[in-house]
């Protein structure tokens, strides 16, 4: 196959790669040379420390609950959206991005208001919302499950009726047509969705800090800690803790990229 460049390939393909480098490519590599002129040992020190440990798998975990949350509730509201008419649903789609405009230390404290023990929803609750892992987790799929919803949508705007319509003619019931013929299709979406909104859900810290309560070994996420390093003027330290989350979402990244290619074709998450 011969690759023919079309006028203006150049200066756009430069443009690109320099946005690119500044945006991206630049501050992890000066994260990486950080990480290689640190001391000797930090990272050893820092995989060590039972309190970095737990702080990494409760960031991670967190993210993961969120996400997981996030895929089943936000393919409900995007199915809804998409395809049953109703008054207000373009307020109701509008509202979707909410999270997105909304700065994260005052979604923090919405949550907190409504989920408290002295809220409008929290003491209708019989258990505690906030302060404990499950603010987190609350916290986390609010800010992240735009992701899911707006990757969802012009997929299921696009889908053809005429498959389900053909299956439910054949004889098969609502739950065979969702399970062998809309989700496959919507496989490489609900992967995309599900990606975006754990990585946006790991790296959270704003909206966190007002609900969990910052305990260590109990509700204090990686984010928090590598401050609570910079606070403590241990640049080395925090500095390995970034590497370390960094490397963990890249391989979980990795390995929802490769489902997406198997289940997807040649897609990108």
């Amino acid at each position: 196959m011969t690759f023919t460049r079309r006028p203006g390939f150049t200066l756009s393909a430069g443009i690109t790669l320099l946005g690119t480098s500044l945006m991206i490519l630049l501050p992890l590599a000066a994260l990486a040379l950080k990480a290689v002129h640190a001391k000797a040992g930090t990272f050893g020190a820092v995989l060590g420390q039972p309190r970095g440990v737990a702080a990494c798998l409760f960031s991670l975990g967190a993210a993961f609950a969120a996400a997981l949350f996030n895929l089943v509730w936000g393919t409900l509201i995007a199915w809804v959206l998409v395809r049953y008419p109703f008054p207000g649903r373009r307020l109701a789609d509008a509202l979707v991005d909410l999270p997105f405009a909304l700065p994260t230390a005052v979604a923090g404290l919405t949550l907190s208001s409504l989920y408290g023990p002295k809220g409008w929803i929290g003491h209708l609750i019989p258990f505690p919302v906030i302060y404990n892992r499950l603010g987190v987790v609350l916290a986390l799929s609010f800010v992240s499950l735009p992701f899911v919803v707006r990757s969802l949508q012009p997929v299921l705007e696009e889908l053809p009726r005429e498959m389900e319509e053909a299956a439910a003619c054949l004889g098969a019931s609502r739950w065979a047509t969702l399970r062998k013929v809309v989700l496959p299709q919507l496989m490489p979406a609900l992967l995309s969705g599900f990606a975006l909104s754990f990585a946006r859900a790991v790296g959270e810290y704003g909206s966190v800090v007002f609900v969990s309560g910052n305990l260590p070994f109990k509700t204090e996420i990686a984010p928090l800690l590598i401050v609570v390093k910079l606070e403590q003027y241990d640049y080395d330290g925090a500095v390995a803790l970034a590497v370390i989350m960094l490397s963990i979402s890249l391989l979980v990244l990795v390995g929802i990229h490769l489902l997406h290619r198997r289940f997807g074709g040649p897609g990108h998450v």
